[in-house]
């Protein structure tokens, strides 16, 4: 059996949910596959963000320094998530850091990688943005919910 294809792969990834295996096969040339061992960072918290990493086997943990800065793991993600999504949209430093928890496989996608699918496949561009704003605001969704638990009632 052979091992799947960079779009099959994508293909798993709810941010891509509507994007065909065709034009996945045209993205895929914008991309490129990375590893990272246990305890690697794929980023740190305040570094410049100008990728997205896909995760296609392993785990990641997403750490943030608290108000003591301490690092506290706020999640875990496994094969199928995506992490630095903002990257895509803001110029902004990253919010967290990432780490490897095991061996992990992962598609990695630049903001120049992007810039160049938007212009040249404008069609595909807007597939993927729309992915990204879905995905972010079921995380923000997720965000307020943790939150709300924090917060005292108004009675």
């Amino acid at each position: 059996m052979s091992e799947p294809s960079m779009a099959q792969h994508l293909s798993q990834m709810a941010i891509f949910n509507l994007l065909s295996i065709s034009e996945l096969e045209i993205i895929e040339k914008y991309m490129f596959f990375n590893t990272l061992n246990p305890g690697e960072f794929a980023f740190k918290e305040g570094e410049k963000g100008d990728f997205v990493c896909f995760i296609i086997h392993g785990s990641l943990e997403v750490i943030k320094l608290n108000q003591q800065d301490q690092p506290v793991v706020i999640t875990v993600l496994q094969k199928g998530s995506s992490i630095g999504e903002m990257a895509l949209i803001d110029r902004l430093t990253r919010s967290a850091s990432v780490r490897a928890n095991t061996n992990t496989g992962l598609v990695v996608l630049t903001r120049k990688g992007f810039d160049m699918i938007l212009r040249l496949y404008p069609e595909i561009g807007i597939k993927i943005l729309k992915g990204v704003a879905s995905l972010l605001s079921m995380n923000l969704r997720k965000t307020s919910e943790k939150l709300a638990e924090y917060m005292p009632g108004l009675g």
